[in-house]
């Protein structure tokens, strides 16, 4: 399970610079789409013309006022096969800008990703978010491969998460909150991403207190526990899609991945703002 996990977290930023970088922006904005939108609008397409109740839904832990404002209309604006194809535009020229077509063994990175991302799709059911982005066609491109194949794979561990979540009944924003406790994140940024207003996330900071979770700001030793048994959880249910390839096939894509999400990082696709 660790070495799964590995796999996972050094790839991960192959997908996470896509809500980050430029190139996104830029062609979302081209399509009308403004603020926040593009986000919404882009990591949704896969439904189609998607409402703001499905993007709540399964988006999880966004302020649904926050989304029904970015959704509502978006789509008067564009279709989501536009959509689709500036975001697909978009991570290629973004991975091309961080060179990630000229690192040795990228066929080996991709063809590894993409069997554990076919093994994922034979567990669909319960994971919405992943189905639909499951039945998008591969791209030919390599790289954009590469891309869809991690998006798939978070998608897919995604969506065992908030099953996880739910499972344990913490909602969207006491999620939220107990990741922030864990001060791998800026919780401004948390904050400011997700749109959930002061008076709402203090209320809910002070039930998690009181529920014995937080000691403070930060988490408490059964908050420590909590979040571990969830994450745990959440890898346990993120195996069917790594044990195509084995323990010594995550083995070989954790070492290849690592200068992978290093060159991503290292161009600086993942800096905010």
């Amino acid at each position: 399970m660790n070495t799964a996990r590995a796999a996972w977290r050094r790839l991960e930023p192959v997908h996470g610079m896509i809500y980050f970088v430029p190139e996104g922006r830029r062609r979302y904005a081209d399509l009308g789409l403004s603020g926040r939108a593009g986000y919404f609008t882009s990591r949704s397409a896969a439904f189609g013309r998607a409402p703001a109740e499905l993007v709540i839904a399964t988006f999880y832990n966004f302020n649904p006022e926050f989304v029904r404002q970015a959704v509502d209309g978006a789509w008067n604006a564009t279709t989501p096969q536009q959509v689709l194809d500036a975001r697909y535009a978009a991570a290629g020229e973004a991975l091309r800008r961080a060179r990630i077509h000229e690192l040795p063994d990228l066929d080996e990175v991709v063809a590894l990703t993409r069997r554990a991302a076919e093994a994922a799709c034979e567990h669909a059911q319960g994971r919405p978010l992943f189905a639909a982005h499951a039945a998008l066609p591969w791209p030919e491109e390599p790289l954009l491969r590469l891309w869809h194949a991690q998006t798939l794979l978070r998608e897919f561990r995604g969506d065992g998460h908030v099953a996880c979540l739910l499972s344990e009944g913490v909602s969207g924003l006491e999620a939220l909150i107990l990741h922030a406790a864990t001060g791998e994140v800026p919780v401004e940024f948390l904050k400011a991403s997700r749109a959930w207003p002061e008076e709402e996330w203090a209320d809910t900071q002070e039930r998690l207190r009181k529920r014995g979770l937080l000691d403070g700001d930060a988490l408490s030793p059964e908050g420590v526990l909590l979040r571990r048994h969830i994450e745990d959880r959440t890898d346990r249910l993120a195996l069917p899609a790594y044990a195509a390839l084995g323990d010594a096939g995550c083995e070989r894509l954790a070492e290849l991945a690592a200068p992978v999400g290093r060159a991503v990082i290292e161009a600086g696709l993942l800096k905010l703002g």
